[in-house]
């Protein structure tokens, strides 16, 4: 019987870089509530972007946030990762040395920004719609920094993904977030630890638990239930992590709710 349903949103529920959740996922949710099982939207967005993504029903379900560096359930934070000021800086300045690069800067309730560009200035306030704060320098971050992420605007290269994992994949995680994203976050932090916190909090085995994704920063998730469900259009390595695959979300949380929790009449 499944008690915990948990998916990624780039990628996963927003396709094709959409910006909106399609209305169908909310009513699904609501059924799964009905069922006794919880949701859990897990993303490297930020917190308050996620609630509005999520608007219907956002005080109905849970969140990992940042790549697991925030977890908040029903609107009590479980935990909070926060990550070295110092290696934050020296992150930052080599973004800001790299041309076209980009970077966001993610505390609990808003993201410190420094655009080089109003197109990315724009993108972040009107397209992803997030909560921002526009500084000049480090010093003016004042709350703690949970993770740090650099936009490349052209997209990921092969090239671009090694400069950044060689430059500071000893110093922190490095990965993958979406076609022009790579996310700084933390050793130990992933969507994995906000997993283990709800099954912990909630005595929810991992047999017990369904999660969807389709990308690096997804694996520890996937792998941290026993029905892991990478995308069809996920990178090889994301589909190798788990057992199952799927074209979208909807079909199968559909067929869960139809077999009422019971998952072998789904797989």
């Amino acid at each position: 019987m499944i008690k915990l349903v948990a998916s990624d949103l780039d990628g996963t529920l927003l396709l094709h870089k959409a910006q909106s959740l399609p209305e169908e996922i909310f009513s699904l949710i609501r059924q799964l509530e009905e069922l006794g099982i919880m949701f859990v939207a897990a993303s490297g967005r930020q917190y308050p972007n996620m609630t509005k993504l999520f608007a219907p029903v956002a005080s109905e379900i849970s969140y990992i946030s940042e790549n697991g560096a925030l977890a908040v359930d029903h609107g009590e934070v479980l935990y909070q990762d926060s990550f070295d000021r110092k290696l934050a800086g020296k992150i930052i300045s080599a973004i800001l040395e790299k041309k076209d690069a980009e970077f966001t800067c993610s505390a609990k309730d808003y993201h410190y920004l420094m655009p080089k560009t109003k197109r990315f200035h724009d993108h972040m306030l009107y397209e992803v719609k997030n909560e921002c704060r526009f500084v000049n320098s480090m010093e003016e971050m004042t709350a703690p920094i949970m993770k740090l992420a650099v936009f490349e605007p052209a997209g990921l290269t092969e090239e671009s993904v090694k400069y950044w994992m060689d430059r500071f994949g000893k110093e922190c995680v490095v990965v993958t977030s979406g076609n022009e994203w790579i996310d700084f976050i933390p050793f130990g932090t992933n969507k994995a630890k906000g997993i283990r916190e709800y099954q912990k909090r909630y005595h929810i085995s991992p047999e017990e638990c369904i999660a969807f994704g389709d990308e690096y920063n997804d694996i520890e998730m996937l792998k941290a239930v026993k029905y892991g469900f990478a995308m069809e259009h996920s990178k090889e390595g994301v589909r190798a992590a788990t057992s199952y695959m799927t074209k979208q979300v909807e079909p199968v949380l559909e067929k869960l709710i139809r077999a009422k929790g019971k998952i072998e009449e789904v797989i």
